[in-house]
């Protein structure tokens, strides 16, 4: 039976291990963007996972979502990424920056900018603001001449994530921010070739990952879904014809993986595996789930044919997650509360186990 201590070959990227530390937002960027220093020895500490998946950065000074969050638009931000991927790479690492677009996930008073989605639909709830929550505002709707001016924002970050040495991007198509508003059914009300039918609804993320993979090479593209998640006031109608057409699309495009999260039947994420031709990443943890993702639920998914497994939260407070769970040993927790807060408590005072 295979592993979660087996290698793995990624489009020839060599894995040690089938764990993926799956993207976190922790906002500790400076202004404008700029990653904070001590992202380099957080994800340093955490270079024994057999693939980094950063958290999400912003491919457009437009698409940010919450406060304190990095982006890959500008020179000063590669410049900025690149003593980060140097150090995971010093410690023998591999990192995939993720390219998140926040759509109307976003306030101008974070951003700068009024956020942009398929239509003119707010989410119902609030947003992260400079200062605490903030009523999600209507977003603009975009026009169908402006639409492929979003799908070469993650292109030109895909080819700035490579200069800033990351080994590859994965796009962001999971929890409610601008891919999965192209997918849904209450976010996207268009009536143009973006919208409508499920060719449509899936067209957004089929172009986008044409995009990244015409910049950097399909090898070097993942993408991450979340297959009826509803994360961000989302929902999908048609779960099961929306994401098999999904998958039929992207199939052909050759991509490195695609990482989906538990949001959606057993039977249906087994179904999307076999129909899937490359790497397949499995994040066991679902939406917000009550406990982290365990060893147990590793094994589970890898005997259903994933790949890969990825762990969000428990990477946190147990940087030596790979040698936890080859030893046995328990997990810390850490306090929700350091998540988002900035500074490096709850950040990088996690030392690994002493054995």
């Amino acid at each position: 039976m295979t592993s979660l201590f087996d290698s793995f070959s990624l489009s020839g990227l060599r894995l040690p291990n089938r764990l993926v530390m799956a993207p976190m937002t922790r906002s500790r960027a400076f202004a404008h963007g700029i990653p904070n220093a001590s992202a380099a020895a957080y994800y340093a500490q955490r270079a024994t996972a057999g693939l980094i998946v950063s958290e999400g950065v912003q491919p457009s000074a437009r698409s940010q979502s919450n406060p304190r969050t990095p982006g890959l638009h500008n020179d000063a931000q590669v410049a900025a990424w690149r003593p980060v991927t140097d150090a995971v790479h010093a410690n023998g690492g591999r990192i995939f920056a993720q390219l998140m677009h926040a759509g109307r996930v976003g306030h101008p008073a974070v951003a700068g900018h009024h956020p942009v989605a398929p239509s003119a639909v707010a989410l119902r709830g609030t947003v992260f603001g400079p200062e605490g929550r903030l009523p999600a505002p209507v977003p603009r709707a975009l026009s169908t001449d402006e639409v492929p001016g979003e799908v070469r924002a993650f292109a030109d970050a895909a080819r700035r994530a490579v200069d800033a040495g990351f080994d590859g991007v994965e796009l962001h198509g999971a929890n409610g921010y601008l891919i999965q508003q192209f997918l849904s059914s209450n976010a996207n009300l268009r009536t143009d070739a973006y919208g409508g039918s499920v060719t449509g609804r899936i067209r957004f993320a089929v172009e986008a990952a044409e995009a990244a993979a015409d910049a950097i090479g399909a090898d070097r593209v993942g993408i991450r879904l979340s297959p009826g998640g509803t994360i961000w006031d989302i929902a999908e109608d048609d779960v099961p014809q929306l994401y098999g057409a999904l998958f039929d699309a992207l199939s052909p495009l050759g991509l490195a993986y695609v990482h989906v999260m538990a949001t959606t039947e057993e039977d249906l994420l087994v179904s999307l595996r076999k129909a899937w031709p490359n790497a397949f990443v499995l994040n066991p943890g679902g939406q917000i789930a009550p406990r982290p993702g365990d060893r147990q639920l590793g094994e589970h998914w890898l005997g259903l044919g994933a790949d890969l497994i990825s762990y969000g939260r428990s990477y946190i407070a147990n940087p030596d997650l790979v040698e936890r769970f080859r030893a046995g040993l328990p997990l810390r927790d850490a306090d929700p509360e350091t998540w988002h807060q900035g500074g490096d408590t709850g950040y990088l005072d996690f030392p690994s186990h002493q054995y």
